[in-house]
């Protein structure tokens, strides 16, 4: 019985230990440097916020370098302050002029760079939220590349700037992105003319059936209900009468 539960046990804590790594390796897998904005969409601007997790178990992040796009340029990039770390946006010329808001440019934005002081460097599992102000953002349906390189104190780089293909694995360091979508405004006002150009739904019809159907015999259970308290009240008077009478 002892040496049962001796490879019982063994096997539990074999298992326990596999089912740590499978979630350690997942976790590994899905930390990676991303952007989420807060509206995407077109010819506006967006919060775009950066989370970066510190990957090294050995060095800790000093340094964040997020690159703009140059052939769509943000010509207003404002920074969020962050505790401890001081921030850089740089500007220089754009590889050809680029048309924005009718408006022909040719310097923008290019990038924005954080750097940290000692006390505010990334140690082993943490991460830090960098965000930004950015306008305005190109046509809808366009991907806006961010690629981003992060530096560790041990002088190491990892740059991630490698671009998701369609029926392909997600890459080891992909570079943060998002797609735009159609103006603020003009989605809604096509889904309303939409729906007021479209027949109600066949659930709206059967449900107004039902409603109808339900005031007509409203209208049926009253009527009999009238017609029965009438009765009742006839009856009544009638047997006052008879008792007036004497019979």
């Amino acid at each position: 019985m002892n040496t049962k539960i001796r490879h019982t046990a063994k096997a539990f804590a074999a298992l326990t230990a596999a089912a740590g790594m499978l979630a350690a390796g997942a976790a590994a897998a899905s930390a990676h440097v991303s952007v989420d904005p807060d509206d995407t969409g077109a010819n506006g601007y967006s919060h775009l916020t950066f989370n970066v997790p510190n990957e090294s178990p050995t060095a800790k992040t000093n340094r964040l370098e997020v690159k703009l796009p140059t052939d769509t340029p943000f010509t207003s990039v404002s920074v969020k302050p962050v505790e401890g770390w001081t921030a850089q946006v740089v500007t220089g010329d754009l590889p050809k002029p680029v048309t924005v808001a009718g408006a022909t440019v040719t310097k923008a934005p290019t990038s924005v760079v954080w750097t940290a002081d000692e006390a505010h460097q990334l140690g082993q599992n943490q991460y830090q939220a960098f965000s930004l102000s950015v306008g305005r953002l190109p046509a809808a349906g366009t991907t806006v590349v961010l690629e981003a390189a992060q530096s560790y104190t041990d002088g190491t780089v990892v740059n991630w700037n490698e671009r998701a293909a369609d029926g392909q694995p997600e890459p080891k360091h992909p570079a943060p992105s998002f797609t735009t979508t159609a103006e603020d405004g003009t989605a809604a006002n096509t889904t309303t003319a939409s729906a007021a150009a479209s027949p109600a739904p066949a659930a709206s019809e059967g449900m107004e059936r039902t409603s109808d159907a339900a005031s007509i015999w409203g209208v049926v259970l009253g009527a009999a209900g009238f017609v029965l308290g009438a009765t009742a009240l006839a009856l009544v008077v009638a047997g006052r009468r008879a008792r007036s009478a004497g019979y």
